[in-house]
């Protein structure tokens, strides 16, 4: 039985093999931004922009841990009605073995526990690793916006994927 004055992140834990999803805390936000910084370069987010926003945003910050160590993430949320995923990413060591996968099922997973009738994400347009992972999981272009990603200037694919019917409380007639 553990002692409930000690934290349970603060116990040995016995590191089970394969992947596992959790949130991330606080302590987790340096791997985050160096993540950032080695995957999207200059268009990463900042350490002070991931840091205000896990702490006063109302975005989810998902980790997926490989034999206990972090091998990618996901922040989503809603940003006004919409059910948004605002980034994923597997860090280069870890890719390839369907971690991206296991952190979408949970994004779709979590829309669907809010009855959110579609999820959202914008994409790269250089991104096709990324491109392909989204298509195949249903995600349709929807528009593009120009010059999204900064500072490089690259248009950003606005897509989305139904998840259930919604019907309006009021029809406009």
């Amino acid at each position: 039985m553990s002692d409930p004055a000690v934290p349970s992140d603060s116990l040995p834990s016995h590191r089970l093999p394969g992947p596992r999803l959790r949130d991330l805390g606080e302590r987790d936000l340096g791997w985050l931004a160096e993540q950032e910084r080695v995957i999207f370069g200059p268009a990463a987010w900042s350490d002070g922009l991931i840091r205000e926003d896990w702490r006063y945003g109302t975005s989810r910050y998902r980790g997926i841990e490989v034999d206990g160590d972090l091998a990618g993430y996901a922040i989503y949320g809603f940003e006004g009605d919409a059910f948004h995923l605002m980034n994923l990413a597997v860090a280069p060591e870890h890719r390839r073995a369907g971690l991206a996968k296991a952190l979408m099922d949970d994004f779709l997973a979590e829309a669907r526990t809010f009855g959110t009738p579609d999820a959202w994400l914008e994409v790269a347009v250089d991104n096709e690793a990324a491109r392909g992972l989204y298509e195949a999981y249903g995600f349709q272009l929807v528009r593009v916006r120009r010059k999204y990603y900064q500072p490089g200037g690259i248009d950003a694919l606005v897509m989305r994927r139904e998840l259930g019917g919604y019907e309006p409380a009021v029809t406009l007639g």
